[in-house]
């Protein structure tokens, strides 16, 4: 499940392709909402009702990207506010405990934006120092995507506007 950021793809799609596999796998740039989520033999004609209702019941929102960050592996951008897509990221793991964010891996769920992945330190630096010439960057989540694996490649399996 992802918020997908149309209005910032142009501006990392470069680095994406080159420094983040999801990118060339068919993901979109996004802000991840609830990863990983059911298995597709799962996803029943319930499942896609509650999330339609769940998704809806959120309001669209204006995301602004300020700055590039950094988890020990990863470097992103922060979205601000964060707030509503961690709301959507709490409604959506609530009514699906067995698909805890991230599988349970980390504490607190912290909403970004990959733009490169598993570099030094180097590269991570020579994309921040670009990109940062090019920020801020504003977008409007709108939906919540749900993109679907075959083990090599994903594709959108539903789109859930927010209707509130």
């Amino acid at each position: 499940m992802l918020a997908h950021v149309t209005e910032v793809e142009p501006l990392v799609e470069h680095w994406r392709r080159r420094f983040d596999a999801s990118a060339s796998a068919g993901i979109p740039a996004h802000v991840t909402v609830l990863f990983p989520f059911l298995d597709v033999d799962l996803i029943s004609t319930a499942v896609i009702s509650d999330l339609r209702t769940l998704i809806g019941e959120h309001s669209p929102f204006t995301v602004r990207f300020d700055e590039c960050r950094r988890f020990p592996d990863v470097l992103y951008l922060a979205p601000t506010p964060d707030q509503p897509l961690r709301a959507l990221t709490e409604t959506i793991a609530a009514r699906w405990p067995e698909a805890p964010p991230y599988g349970g891996q980390f504490a607190e769920v912290i909403p970004h934006l990959t733009v490169a992945h598993g570099q030094q330190a180097h590269v991570f630096d020579e994309v921040e120092a670009e990109l940062a010439e090019r920020l801020p960057a504003t977008a409007t989540i709108s939906s919540v995507s749900m993109f679907v694996s075959d083990g090599e490649s994903w594709r959108r399996h539903g789109e859930f506007p927010m209707l509130k």
